[in-house]
Protein backbone atom coordinates (compact mmCIF):
# COMPACT_ATOMS: atom_id res chain seq x y z
CA UNK A 1 0.00 0.00 0.00
CA UNK A 2 2.89 2.44 1.05
CA UNK A 3 6.02 2.25 -0.68
CA UNK A 4 7.98 4.58 1.32
CA UNK A 5 7.50 8.08 3.15
CA UNK A 6 9.84 11.25 2.40
CA UNK A 7 9.12 14.11 4.92
CA UNK A 8 10.77 15.84 7.91
CA UNK A 9 11.18 13.74 11.49
CA UNK A 10 9.08 15.03 13.81
CA UNK A 11 9.80 12.11 16.81
CA UNK A 12 12.21 9.31 17.30
CA UNK A 13 12.20 7.28 20.16
CA UNK A 14 14.27 3.97 20.56
CA UNK A 15 12.20 1.71 18.20
CA UNK A 16 10.70 4.07 16.46
CA UNK A 17 9.98 7.27 14.69
CA UNK A 18 7.46 10.04 13.02
CA UNK A 19 7.45 11.18 9.92
CA UNK A 20 5.70 14.31 8.83
CA UNK A 21 4.58 14.58 5.43
CA UNK A 22 2.80 17.16 3.70
CA UNK A 23 0.99 17.59 7.26
CA UNK A 24 0.17 14.42 8.16
CA UNK A 25 2.62 12.69 10.92
CA UNK A 26 3.12 8.82 10.06
CA UNK A 27 4.54 6.77 13.11
CA UNK A 28 6.89 3.97 11.60
CA UNK A 29 8.37 1.65 13.84
CA UNK A 30 11.94 0.47 12.55
CA UNK A 31 15.57 -0.93 13.68
CA UNK A 32 18.12 0.44 15.44
CA UNK A 33 20.12 0.25 11.83
CA UNK A 34 17.40 2.56 10.73
CA UNK A 35 17.36 4.93 13.20
CA UNK A 36 21.00 5.34 13.50
CA UNK A 37 21.75 6.14 9.66
CA UNK A 38 18.68 8.84 9.87
CA UNK A 39 19.96 10.51 13.01
CA UNK A 40 20.70 13.69 12.46
CA UNK A 41 18.76 13.89 9.47
CA UNK A 42 15.72 16.82 8.78
CA UNK A 43 14.33 14.96 5.52
CA UNK A 44 14.19 11.03 5.01
CA UNK A 45 13.35 8.39 2.95
CA UNK A 46 11.75 5.33 4.86
CA UNK A 47 10.88 2.13 2.35
CA UNK A 48 7.40 0.65 4.19
CA UNK A 49 5.89 -2.04 4.85
CA UNK A 50 2.41 -1.68 6.56
CA UNK A 51 1.38 -4.77 8.81
CA UNK A 52 -2.23 -5.40 8.99
CA UNK A 53 -3.44 -7.71 12.21
CA UNK A 54 -7.12 -7.75 13.56
CA UNK A 55 -6.80 -5.81 16.28
CA UNK A 56 -3.72 -2.57 14.40
CA UNK A 57 -2.47 -1.47 11.40
CA UNK A 58 1.78 -1.04 12.13
CA UNK A 59 3.66 0.76 9.72
CA UNK A 60 7.44 -0.27 9.42
CA UNK A 61 9.83 1.56 7.50
CA UNK A 62 13.98 1.11 6.78
CA UNK A 63 16.24 3.47 5.37
CA UNK A 64 17.68 0.85 2.69
CA UNK A 65 15.67 -1.16 0.18
CA UNK A 66 17.91 -4.21 1.30
CA UNK A 67 16.93 -3.99 4.80
CA UNK A 68 13.05 -4.08 3.84
CA UNK A 69 13.75 -6.93 1.81
CA UNK A 70 15.48 -8.54 4.91
CA UNK A 71 12.77 -7.62 7.14
CA UNK A 72 10.14 -8.89 4.94
CA UNK A 73 12.19 -12.52 4.54
CA UNK A 74 12.20 -12.68 8.57
CA UNK A 75 8.65 -12.08 8.73
CA UNK A 76 8.23 -15.32 6.85
CA UNK A 77 9.81 -17.47 8.57
CA UNK A 78 7.53 -19.47 10.74
CA UNK A 79 6.73 -17.77 14.43
CA UNK A 80 8.95 -14.06 13.65
CA UNK A 81 6.82 -11.69 13.64
CA UNK A 82 7.35 -7.93 13.19
CA UNK A 83 9.04 -7.36 16.46
CA UNK A 84 11.64 -10.00 16.47
CA UNK A 85 12.58 -9.26 12.69
CA UNK A 86 12.89 -5.76 13.81
CA UNK A 87 15.17 -7.31 16.92
CA UNK A 88 17.35 -9.15 14.54
CA UNK A 89 17.58 -6.02 12.35
CA UNK A 90 18.54 -3.45 15.29
CA UNK A 91 21.09 -6.31 16.17
CA UNK A 92 22.97 -7.00 13.21
CA UNK A 93 22.90 -5.34 9.29
CA UNK A 94 21.49 -7.09 6.68
CA UNK A 95 24.54 -8.37 4.85
CA UNK A 96 25.63 -9.66 8.48
CA UNK A 97 22.20 -11.56 8.84
CA UNK A 98 22.70 -12.62 5.02
CA UNK A 99 26.20 -14.07 5.98
CA UNK A 100 25.06 -16.03 9.42
CA UNK A 101 22.14 -17.95 7.57
CA UNK A 102 24.85 -19.02 4.89
CA UNK A 103 27.36 -20.05 7.72
CA UNK A 104 24.35 -21.35 9.65
CA UNK A 105 25.90 -18.83 12.42
CA UNK A 106 22.83 -19.66 15.00
CA UNK A 107 24.71 -18.27 17.89
CA UNK A 108 25.04 -14.57 16.44
CA UNK A 109 21.13 -14.74 15.59
CA UNK A 110 20.94 -15.34 19.13
CA UNK A 111 22.16 -12.26 20.07
CA UNK A 112 18.77 -9.54 19.29
CA UNK A 113 16.57 -9.03 22.11
CA UNK A 114 13.97 -11.82 22.83
CA UNK A 115 15.49 -14.22 19.88
CA UNK A 116 15.94 -18.04 21.50
CA UNK A 117 17.82 -20.74 19.63
CA UNK A 118 14.94 -22.49 17.92
CA UNK A 119 14.03 -19.22 16.35
CA UNK A 120 16.76 -18.51 15.01
CA UNK A 121 17.55 -22.17 13.77
CA UNK A 122 14.19 -22.08 11.83
CA UNK A 123 15.27 -18.70 10.51
CA UNK A 124 18.60 -20.43 9.29
CA UNK A 125 16.82 -22.80 7.84
CA UNK A 126 14.01 -21.43 6.34
CA UNK A 127 16.16 -18.69 4.94
CA UNK A 128 19.19 -20.29 3.45
CA UNK A 129 19.80 -19.72 -0.08
CA UNK A 130 17.22 -17.14 -0.14
CA UNK A 131 19.15 -14.10 0.75
CA UNK A 132 21.46 -12.63 -2.07
CA UNK A 133 25.32 -12.27 -0.73
CA UNK A 134 28.58 -12.58 -2.10
CA UNK A 135 30.21 -14.44 1.16
CA UNK A 136 33.96 -14.02 -0.36
CA UNK A 137 33.19 -10.44 -0.18
CA UNK A 138 31.60 -10.27 3.48
CA UNK A 139 32.93 -13.35 4.89
CA UNK A 140 36.11 -13.68 3.41
CA UNK A 141 35.41 -17.49 2.33
CA UNK A 142 33.98 -19.37 -0.31
CA UNK A 143 30.61 -21.51 -0.09
CA UNK A 144 33.07 -24.32 -0.76
CA UNK A 145 34.90 -23.46 2.39
CA UNK A 146 31.23 -22.87 4.19
CA UNK A 147 30.64 -26.29 2.94
CA UNK A 148 33.53 -28.10 3.96
CA UNK A 149 32.85 -26.90 7.31
CA UNK A 150 29.81 -28.94 7.55
CA UNK A 151 31.86 -32.59 7.56
CA UNK A 152 35.07 -34.20 8.42
CA UNK A 153 37.80 -32.58 10.58
CA UNK A 154 36.87 -29.22 9.69
CA UNK A 155 33.36 -29.42 11.16
CA UNK A 156 34.83 -30.66 14.22
CA UNK A 157 37.47 -27.81 14.06
CA UNK A 158 34.47 -25.21 13.63
CA UNK A 159 32.69 -26.62 16.74
CA UNK A 160 35.75 -26.56 18.99
CA UNK A 161 36.21 -22.97 17.97
CA UNK A 162 32.51 -22.33 18.61
CA UNK A 163 32.95 -23.95 21.80
CA UNK A 164 35.85 -21.36 22.84
CA UNK A 165 33.42 -18.61 22.22
CA UNK A 166 34.26 -17.74 18.81
CA UNK A 167 31.13 -17.30 16.07
CA UNK A 168 30.26 -19.96 13.60
CA UNK A 169 30.98 -16.96 10.97
CA UNK A 170 34.51 -16.08 12.95
CA UNK A 171 35.46 -19.54 13.23
CA UNK A 172 34.56 -20.49 9.31
CA UNK A 173 36.64 -17.68 8.21
CA UNK A 174 40.00 -18.28 10.23
CA UNK A 175 39.94 -21.81 8.68
CA UNK A 176 40.18 -20.31 5.45
CA UNK A 177 43.03 -22.04 3.04
CA UNK A 178 43.62 -24.41 5.62
CA UNK A 179 44.28 -28.34 4.62
CA UNK A 180 41.73 -30.36 4.31
CA UNK A 181 43.62 -33.66 5.21
CA UNK A 182 44.86 -32.09 8.55
CA UNK A 183 43.96 -33.43 11.74
CA UNK A 184 40.80 -31.50 13.41
CA UNK A 185 43.94 -30.68 16.31
CA UNK A 186 46.18 -29.42 13.39
CA UNK A 187 43.22 -27.08 11.97
CA UNK A 188 42.07 -25.63 14.76
CA UNK A 189 45.65 -24.65 15.49
CA UNK A 190 45.83 -23.23 12.00
CA UNK A 191 42.59 -21.00 13.07
CA UNK A 192 44.03 -19.52 16.55
CA UNK A 193 47.34 -18.61 14.48
CA UNK A 194 44.78 -16.84 11.75
CA UNK A 195 43.07 -15.23 14.59
CA UNK A 196 45.72 -13.78 16.06
CA UNK A 197 47.39 -12.38 13.11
Amino acid sequence: MFYCLCGKVIFSDENSVAVDCSGVGYLVFTSLNTLRSISGKQEVTLFTYLNVREDAMELYGFSTKKELESFKLLIGVSGVGPKAAIAVLSQMSSESLAASVAVGDVKAITLAKGVGPKMAQRIVLELKGKMDIDLEETVGVSLDTVQAAETGNMAEAVSALTMLGYSRQEAIASLKGVDNALSTEDMIKFALKNMNK
